[in-house]
């Protein structure tokens, strides 16, 4: 069954997010992971936004999401994520029967 991750972050220091930013590609298509959506000016269709971008990843199953989140590689960036950003995240089943 499918998952998505979904994420939001409020990005405080550009610089160590950037970081973040270039070693994710490289990191990301180890797994089995694909990128649906990257934005950092989504339309607000009801409450208040404040976060700088959203994310949604998805993954084939919970165990590959999990893998990549938890692996060595991607803990290694990380780091910078998190030195540069808050981050709110949720990972979501689909409907797949």
């Amino acid at each position: 069954m499918s998952v998505y991750i979904i994420a939001r972050f409020k990005i405080h220091d550009r610089s160590e997010y950037d970081t973040y930013s270039a070693g994710f590609s490289d990191v990301f298509q180890q797994f089995d992971g694909k990128m649906l959506s990257v934005d950092e000016d989504p339309m607000v269709l009801a409450g208040a936004w404040e976060d700088t971008r959203s994310v949604i990843i998805e993954f084939p199953s919970q165990e590959s999401a999990l893998a990549w989140m938890n692996s060595d590689e991607y803990q290694a960036i990380a780091k910078h994520r998190e030195a540069g950003s808050t981050a709110n995240s949720i990972l979501v089943k689909s409907l797949d029967a």
